[in-house]
């Protein structure tokens, strides 16, 4: 009596699926932590741009909204001779004042740039070692996937010999 060539098909496929299973709950676990480290980093990121925008005692308490959205201040009254002098007094001001706003808006695109590239070189080195770990998995799965394939081609050539 001759055996059938399915009998142990099924017992290994379904062995097969439970490898393949295990691998990929493995991956769904590296991937969960690789997610948490992220969410930890943005959370710090975060942060830290809260910390930052907190006004100190160094700096003036006023608001935080561009002059340009500001409304309008009243326009100065003017008195005669004396108040020529508090007029250029006031137009200095507003000059200092605005050289001061346009330094703090290029040193602010500058940090944000700096930023920018720092979060996109973090964001590429997370990528990258996602890859890697995809990559290492995947060579094992194919290698374990040929090896049994290699071992039903074999176990079928004995047969037919035998």
């Amino acid at each position: 009596m001759r055996r059938s060539s399915f009998r142990w098909t099924i017992p290994t496929l379904l062995a097969l699926q439970l490898a393949l299973l295990w691998v990929q709950g493995a991956q769904l676990y590296r991937q969960n932590q690789v997610l948490q480290g992220l969410r930890e980093d943005v959370q710090a990121l975060s942060d830290s741009f809260q910390d930052g925008k907190m006004p100190t005692q160094d700096q003036e308490d006023g608001p935080a909204v561009p002059a340009r959205y500001q409304a309008p201040s009243p326009p100065p009254r003017r008195i005669a001779v004396l108040g020529a002098e508090e007029e250029q007094d006031a137009a200095k001001e507003l000059k200092t004042s605005r050289d001061s706003a346009q330094k703090a808006v290029k040193d602010a695109r500058e940090v944000q740039s700096k930023i920018s590239i720092e979060e996109n070189i973090r964001k590429a080195d997370e990528t990258r070692k996602v890859n890697a770990a995809t990559n290492s998995w995947q060579r094992w799965v194919y290698g374990a996937l040929g090896l049994v394939v290699l071992g039903l081609i074999a176990r079928a050539i004995l047969r037919r010999n035998a």
